[in-house]
């Protein structure tokens, strides 16, 4: 199976990012996680995207606040899927990250999830995979399913309480 590779622009991400971590152990899917930084060590960034491939992985996912230009920087230099985390930040409440890591140019893609999407950034990672090992498919057909008893069961529990009122 190929690895997921989750990339954050600063340790501070990982209270977000932990959460990708944690949903991608869900899965069983192999992962690394690394800081690197699109303005700080922008070499170290690409090198890695470059070679990422070459390395096992399948997708890339980029955390990061602020510019977030992490995951252009990466995306450009692949051509593995990014994922793109915006990170919320004091400053625009994670407005500035968003934008950031949407507005890509044509031919550099990175599909964004929402400010602090940690766990979608990992479920999306995971359905990527999943196009080619039926296993992982599986894994997600019954999360959904799960997904829908519970709200099932909220359905049947908000009508009774609201029928004792």
């Amino acid at each position: 199976m190929k690895k997921v590779a989750v990339i954050m622009g600063s340790d501070s991400d990982f209270k977000v990012v932990q959460k990708t971590v944690l949903k991608l152990k869900e899965f069983d899917v192999p992962y690394e996680v690394r800081v690197m930084s699109a303005h700080r060590t922008p070499d170290e960034a690409a090198n890695f995207s470059k070679n990422a491939k070459n390395d096992g992985f399948g997708v890339i996912i980029a955390a990061a606040g602020m510019a977030a230009h992490l995951g252009g920087v990466l995306a450009a230099h692949t051509t593995l899927p990014v994922i793109g985390i915006p990170i919320k930040s004091a400053a625009f409440d994670g407005m500035d990250a968003l934008l950031a890591t949407v507005m890509m140019p044509p031919g550099v893609p990175v599909a964004t999830v929402g400010v602090d999407g940690a766990v979608n950034a990992a479920i999306l990672a995971v359905q990527i995979l999943a196009l080619s090992d039926e296993s992982l498919s599986k894994k997600l057909a019954d999360m959904k399913n799960d997904m829908a008893e519970s709200v099932a069961k909220k359905d049947e529990d908000i009508k009774r309480r609201a029928n004792e009122l």
